[in-house]
């Protein structure tokens, strides 16, 4: 399908060409939130810990007799029933991390950006070259072109000036081609790719 590209000015900058098979799918909530649970998983810490019984630092001498007290019979201070004693099944250090096959992967590449493409919320613009790194100019820009939320995609890097005026931006994110990724599209209103990064997704995808 034909795509209209823009500049930065806002002035038109001509057609692209995007791909059925990349930028033309039905999207799937489906495979996208599977997409999005394996990336969040992924990238949490899971370093959260509590002290097992083993590993409280407490006497483990007897406190009172076995018998004859009427009491119930305990050992170690370091027991999960007492103040200050070990926790029962409490959490340990683990990767939250789970598998995804490589191809639902790419196919959910594939549906973000036909969802963003389905939904007129797909910009592509020629290139981000700009004067200077100047964050009040390049907010502006932006305010006339509405990208209130935006993420931008630039070629094999971002351009140095484009990357500093737009990296203090609120809700405005700048990666290369390589870093796309669904979680970030889908959590920006405007998906805003370069004539550079649109060439880079076809050959990747071809």
């Amino acid at each position: 399908m034909d795509h209209k590209i823009t500049t930065l000015d806002g002035k038109a900058g001509g057609t692209v060409v995007l791909p059925d098979e990349i930028f033309g799918l039905e999207p799937r909530a489906d495979i996208l939130q599977r997409m999005v649970r394996y990336q969040l998983s992924k990238r949490q810490l899971g370093n959260h810990k509590t002290k097992m019984r083993g590993e409280i630092a407490a006497t483990t001498k007897k406190m009172y007799a076995q018998k004859g007290t009427g009491r119930a019979r305990h050992g170690a201070k370091s027991a999960p029933q007492f103040r200050g004693g070990g926790r029962s099944f409490g959490p340990v250090v683990r990767s939250h991390a789970h598998d995804l096959p490589k191809k639902v992967r790419a196919l959910a590449l594939k549906h973000a950006l036909s969802d963003k493409a389905k939904g007129e919320k797909l910009i592509i613009i020629a290139d981000t070259k700009v004067k200077d790194g100047k964050t009040k100019a390049l907010a502006g820009q932006f305010r006339k072109l509405g990208w209130s939320s935006a993420l931008i995609i630039d070629g094999a890097s971002v351009e140095p000036n484009f990357a500093l005026a737009a990296r203090n931006i609120p809700m405005v994110d700048v990666l290369p081609v390589q870093g796309i990724n669904v979680y970030d599209i889908l959590r920006r209103d405007t998906l805003v790719l370069t004539r550079a990064a649109v060439d880079a997704l076809t050959e990747r995808f071809k």
